[in-house]
């Protein structure tokens, strides 16, 4: 009994430390805005009135990811797994690519004048749009609950990207100060990302557009306005109005998987010439054998392959994915077009902890490769340098990470 009410006192004590632990964090946090951000906000034309509305009853959200608290060390997991890291078929969920672009057919007919004049104001098609909008937000019916004030905020006193959140913080208080919303209204995810099209506070400064001609730039609630935006971001990146973005591909073996990259183009009549061809067995469009082509293999030789464009790789500067990227170029393609699943399949690869990769990378850098940094993702560097390494070593070149490489691959 004693040492039940021990352990009883011993966790109230707890409890009551870490709460004024966190009273001491909450007042440092509320200093750091005034002493600091408020200075940063009025250079940037904030109003003193604009500030104290925004930040008014702000308190630190405690369950965000990725906080350091004043004092503390950052920590990171030694072990990571997510849909990257794993095989990349994951992340074409049937369920997830199919409602993606039924959901596109209904907003295409829904929003048909708006998605014309879009188009033809940026040179953006209209299904790309709308694959972009579903992928960001189910056509804004996922719900977007936080207030993006305090999660920016938050993240700027005290995570791992402070001053990068900071920056952000500073970008929202100058949309309030524009008035395209209320500040307490700012909804964002849990990563300070706003409205429909999922855009950072600085994004949207650059490329948030009026989409309807009220005046305001409202991504939280007008469609026209997600649509204009998303079309603006993306002409802005440099879309090239008339290409694609890519085609399904079939690579033969005597096309190596380690030349895939944006730094290894070749004109697209280069590429069939070496014997690549598409897996509806239609031709290249003519216009497009004229124009630059990238080997694109995201799962190397355990999965589809493609030859994308320049505009393959607009889309990954809006979410640095190559996965990303090929859903909403798959997903708009189903919506205009009709056309079914990936014909390459893919394999049973992945289960592989970030870590794994990692060392994986450290050792093909200490041979002499570029993987693009040792960071445990295995984009496009990673995997033509393992084909590489597969070649040199007399393998048959698959250009992925496996599980039996570990043991070989070791820095």
């Amino acid at each position: 009994m004693r040492l039940l009410l021990f352990l009883i006192g011993l966790i109230a004590f707890s409890d009551a430390a870490i709460a004024q632990d966190r009273a001491a964090v909450e007042r440092q946090f509320q200093d750091w805005l005034q002493q600091q951000v408020w200075p940063l906000a009025r250079a940037q034309g904030v109003s003193r009135r604009t500030f104290d509305s925004a930040t008014d009853g702000v308190r630190l959200n405690w369950e965000l990811p990725d906080l350091v608290p004043p004092g503390s060390p950052a920590r990171t997991p030694k072990k990571q797994r997510q849909a990257e890291f794993g095989s990349p078929g994951r992340y074409f969920n049937a369920n997830s690519v199919q409602g993606a672009a039924a959901g596109g057919r209904r907003m295409a007919k829904r929003h048909a004048e708006t998605l014309r004049r879009v188009e033809e104001q940026t040179g953006v098609p209209a299904r790309i749009i709308l694959a972009v909008w579903g992928r960001e937000s189910g056509y804004g019916q996922v719900p977007i609950r936080h207030d993006a004030i305090q999660v920016l905020a938050t993240k700027g006193f005290m995570s791992t990207r402070a001053d990068y959140f900071t920056g952000e913080l500073i970008a929202a208080l100058q949309i309030v100060e524009g008035g395209h919303v209320n500040g307490r209204a700012m909804k964002s995810s849990w990563a300070g990302a706003l409205g429909q099209p999922q855009f950072m506070p600085t994004s949207f400064l650059n490329h948030a557009a009026d989409g309807n001609a009220d005046g305001r730039a409202d991504i939280w609630g007008s469609a026209d306005d997600t649509i204009a935006s998303i079309g603006n971001y993306l002409a802005r990146h440099g879309w090239v109005s008339g290409r694609d973005w890519g085609f399904e591909v079939t690579v033969p073996a005597s096309v190596s998987c380690a030349l895939e990259g944006p730094d290894q183009g070749r004109a697209i009549r280069d590429w069939v010439a070496m014997g690549i061809t598409r897996v509806s067995g239609r031709p290249f469009p003519e216009h497009e054998l004229r124009g630059e082509g990238y080997l694109m293999m995201p799962a190397g030789r355990n999965g589809p392959a493609f030859v994308v464009t320049p505009n393959f790789y607009v889309l990954k500067d809006y979410n640095m994915s190559d996965l990303y990227a090929l859903f909403v170029g798959h997903v708009g393609d189903r919506i205009q077009y009709g056309v079914g699943g990936f014909k390459g399949r893919w394999g049973k690869v992945g289960g592989l902890y970030r870590s794994d990769i990692a060392a994986m990378q450290q050792a093909l850098i200490a041979m002499g490769h570029d993987v693009g940094g040792a960071d445990g993702l295995p984009g496009y560097k990673t995997r033509r340098s393992i084909g590489r390494w597969q070649e040199e070593t007399g393998q048959r070149p698959t250009c992925f990470p496996e599980a039996g490489m570990k043991s070989r691959l070791r820095p």
